[in-house]
């Protein structure tokens, strides 16, 4: 995911500004939607994309550190013989003329992009009082829908039109990818490919020869097709122009191969301006795709290392989870016997002491009831008083009562005894 760093950088590269606060309140203002931001900026030069050569100067000269020269080649050294300069009269004739209409295209953008960022800065306080664009829960504004799906419906448009002009029945042509330009970008570098770029330029008188002979030749397209991610973009669309812009494409057809730089910025490889022939532009890309072929390596190479590593650490941690939720689940296992033995132990102690403390009070017990018998037997023995001496007034109770049990003796055997003569 590109953070605000990436963001900042990309936007710099393809508008030309090169002061930092203006992108970033730019980018802000449009809550960092990249796209937006760059259309939003650009929109306004969209009348005219063939004079972006005179009227933004500026801005051209400002993205050249934006595009790393990695690698970069010197045009001249494959483009053919320039034609001469108009005259001097001819200079002099159209001076006030030039003079006015760049002011005019000038005023008009000032103004354009007055307005655009005072919407802009506006748009976040309106959006908090219901005012503002409306936004789904999930978070995508209605605004940055509509802008991904004209950068992909631009594309999209660009190769069925190329498609219509130049890639008729049995016919080759490059495989351009139906997205922008920075999910082109984007695509090339996950594939670890180079990223050809074409601006087409309608009407320029050799735009049809060379997309015919050259980007339809079947050798040329197959070749294209198999080491490169290839991206089109017409002058008269906003991706096509603003490319044109940041590539300071001078001359047409405008062939150009890029790749993303170590920076997160737009490396330039290779630009080819004007008519070409198949074998020409199979010679520089070849020469392109192996003077970057150690680059491409090496970026796969720390890709897969990177995966492997990734793999590894997630394997490792996937170990380290389960040794750690093993090693958990044994200190619970301890733990839970430990408290069983602990409650046991308890429990024992407790029922220990209960019958220590039953017998205590079964001996506590008994021995009150001894001591209190005891107490009532002196109670009654003090009760009786003393026994009297033996005297002739004195009756012995053992003598009386064993001649009444003599008397009930003799009784029963004088009834048994009247029963049996019965």
């Amino acid at each position: 995911m590109v953070d605000s760093a990436d963001k900042l950088a990309y936007f710099q590269a393809i508008t030309g500004l090169e002061d930092p606060d203006l992108c970033t309140q730019i980018l802000q203002a449009h809550n960092w939607d990249l796209e937006l931001a760059v259309s939003s900026f650009t929109s306004n030069h969209n009348n005219d994309p063939l004079s972006s050569s005179s009227t933004t100067a500026t801005t051209t000269t400002a993205v050249e550190p934006s595009i790393s020269p990695v690698h970069r080649y010197d045009s001249t050294a494959i483009a053919p013989v320039t034609p001469p300069p108009p005259g001097l009269a001819w200079k002099i004739i159209t001076l006030p003329i030039s003079i006015i209409s760049g002011s005019l295209r000038i005023l008009s953008g000032a103004v354009g992009f007055g307005f655009w960022a005072a919407g802009g800065i506006l748009s976040n306080p309106l959006g908090f009082i219901g005012l503002g664009s409306s936004s789904g829960r999930g978070g995508d504004s209605s605004a940055q829908l509509v802008t991904v799906s004209a950068a992909s419906r631009e594309a999209l448009e660009f190769v069925a039109q190329f498609e219509r002009d130049y890639g008729g029945s049995g016919s080759s042509m490059p495989n351009f990818v139906g997205e922008g330009f920075m999910d082109a970008l984007t695509r090339s570098r996950d594939s670890f490919k180079l990223l050809f770029v074409y601006l087409h330029s309608p009407d320029h008188p050799d735009t049809p020869a060379f997309c015919e002979g050259t980007l339809c030749s079947e050798v040329f397209s197959a070749f294209v097709n198999e080491n490169f991610v290839a991206w089109g973009g017409s002058l008269r669309g906003s991706e096509g122009f603003k490319m044109s812009n940041s590539l300071k494409a001078s001359r047409f057809p405008f062939c150009a191969v890029v790749m993303p730089a170590t920076n997160q910025r737009i490396a330039l490889l290779q630009q080819v301006e004007g008519p070409k022939s198949p074998e020409e532009m199979l010679m520089t890309l070849q020469r392109v795709l192996e003077e970057s072929a150690s680059v491409l390596v090496a970026a796969r190479l720390e890709a897969e290392e990177r995966t492997a590593n990734i793999r590894l650490r997630e394997e490792q941690d996937a170990a380290y989870r389960a040794a750690l939720e093993a090693d958990q689940a044994r200190e619970q296992q301890l733990r839970e016997e430990q408290e069983r033995l602990e409650r046991e132990a308890a429990e024992a102690e407790r029922k220990r002491k209960e019958e220590e403390e039953a017998q205590e009070r079964a001996a506590r017990e008994a021995a009150e009831k001894e001591a209190a018998l005891a107490r009532m037997r002196q109670e009654k023995a003090l009760s009786l008083g003393a026994e009297p001496e033996k005297g002739p007034d004195v009756t012995q109770v053992m003598c009386l009562i064993l001649f009444i049990a003599f008397l009930m003796m003799l009784l029963s055997l004088i009834l048994l005894l009247f029963r049996g003569s019965g």
